[in-house]
């Protein structure tokens, strides 16, 4: 009776795994994929349904556990002992549950794509190559979308090819002052296939600049500023006066400063307290408590905050609490100074006086570097713009660095948001220029190198 209750669910067993690939080709060539038949391959086929599907990294997924689960489970572990018996078991149990998750996620998808309701759920749960032929078999379910791969996967996977961007690119002697970029490449990892966030980015900048950081979105801002303060490190050479960042990250950080957009402070406490809190923690221990409390004066005085100081935090309006997150940060006395959105939700005159304090700030001989989306209110203020686009392949690279009046003077904008509408992909309402200004200002980068040289 065992022996032929075992027939029958090998049986079963078997005519599921063929009506699933018969499905499977058929809801395939509704997707317009090619090489259809591959749905009978095991592993593969949930490979070609998740590139069907643009979510490839599901479908590798799958498709390797599908492999894995068939190793486990046909080959005989009794012959090494009991023990590794049971360990195949609880191995093989653990990799069906990951494979019903991210199965799941595929199967879902499917229904999204031909338009059929949640309650499918139930189908795919309990019956999924049953489910997966009347999908294929079923005239009326027919995609509502062609689902082309994710954005996401494609992006960066094949970056531009710009002439002299990489040449341009320098790789001599960095300055022993300022801080000197030399980032050849920005990459992760996805899934197995490498793709690029940045690419061919070099720049020095010197002591006492206000910096502006421009670029639309997905252009690599934030992942810039992140490799430059060895946050999320790159395929880079970045030095802050002469030490370089990574290497000597341990004690380069304290030399860093970062005001992220949101503001990160304990409401009920008093503005004075916070600060000091944050001159306690930060600076080093062995520096004397008159020495600490004169920092925390010095900063609160520059940014206006003495008055106040015996305050609630969460009292204060959001321009002082954009300044109080900026004066946690300044206490520490850091050579370079990154904000990201400083003036997020303010209006015009509180935005220019914040501006006007990192004015002061990068005078007093720091590098700042600020990235805002309202960049012309304050404009004069900046030394330098660093212009940042993503070209064809999606990919982050430097279009322009100078002064705000030769960035306006290479793009021929008259502001700069101008400019960054110039280099914005053309479905997000730009003029999809990336690739043209990328190329134009590494020409002119080498240029002025074969000048200097002559």
């Amino acid at each position: 009776m065992m022996d032929m209750n075992g027939l029958l669910s090998q049986m079963w067993t078997g005519i599921d795994w063929v009506v699933f690939a018969i499905g499977l080709q058929l809801v395939l060539r509704k997707l317009q994929e090619k090489n259809g038949w591959l749905a009978w391959i095991p592993g593969v086929r949930f490979f070609k349904l998740g590139q069907a599907l643009g979510m490839g990294g599901e479908g590798i997924l799958c498709g390797v556990l599908e492999v894995l689960l068939y190793a486990v489970r046909f080959y005989d572990w009794n012959k090494f002992g009991e023990r590794f018996a049971v360990a195949s078991s609880l191995v093989f149990l653990v990799l069906i549950v990951i494979r019903v998750i991210y199965e799941l996620r595929l199967y879902l998808r499917v229904s999204r794509v031909f338009g059929a309701k949640k309650g499918w759920i139930l189908g795919w749960i309990f019956f999924s190559g049953l489910t997966m032929f009347i999908f294929g078999v079923g005239k009326k379910y027919v995609p509502l979308e062609i689902a082309d791969p994710e954005e996401g996967q494609k992006a960066g996977t094949a970056p531009a090819e710009i002439p002299h961007a990489a040449a341009a690119a320098h790789h001599g002697e960095p300055s022993d002052s300022g801080l000197s970029i030399d980032l050849r490449e920005r990459t992760v990892s996805d899934f197995g296939k490498k793709r690029y966030l940045l690419k061919d980015i070099s720049l020095d900048i010197p002591n006492g600049s206000l910096v502006l950081l421009l670029g639309g979105s997905g252009s690599g801002k934030t992942t810039l500023v992140n490799a430059v303060i060895g946050y999320e490190k790159a395929n880079a050479d970045v030095l802050l006066n002469g030490k370089n960042i990574y290497r000597d990250y341990g004690q380069m950080k304290y030399r860093i400063g970062f005001v992220p957009q949101k503001n990160l402070i304990r409401g009920n406490d008093t503005v004075i307290r916070t600060v000091t809190d944050a001159a306690e923690l930060r600076l080093p221990t062995e520096q004397p408590r008159r020495m600490r409390r004169g920092k925390v004066s010095e900063v609160m005085d520059l940014l206006g905050l003495a008055a106040g100081e015996s305050g609630l935090v969460c009292k204060k309006s959001g321009g002082q609490l954009r300044r109080i997150s900026i004066a946690m940060e300044l206490v520490t006395d850091p050579e370079l100074f990154v904000l990201d959105e400083p003036d997020s939700g303010l209006d015009g005159v509180i935005a220019r006086e914040i501006f006007t304090k990192l004015r002061g700030i990068a005078d007093s001989g720091k590098i700042v570097i600020v990235i805002t989306h309202t960049p012309d209110r304050v404009v004069d203020l900046f030394d330098k713009v660093i212009v940042l686009a993503r070209d064809s392949g999606r990919v982050g690279r430097l279009a322009f660095y100078g002064s705000p009046d030769e960035a306006k003077a290479f793009f021929g904008k008259d502001t700069m948001e101008g400019i960054v509408m110039s280099v914005n992909r053309k479905e997000e309402g730009g003029d999809g220029l990336a690739d043209h200004f990328v190329e134009r200002f590494a020409e002119l980068r080498e240029e002025t190198k074969e000048e200097a040289v002559s």
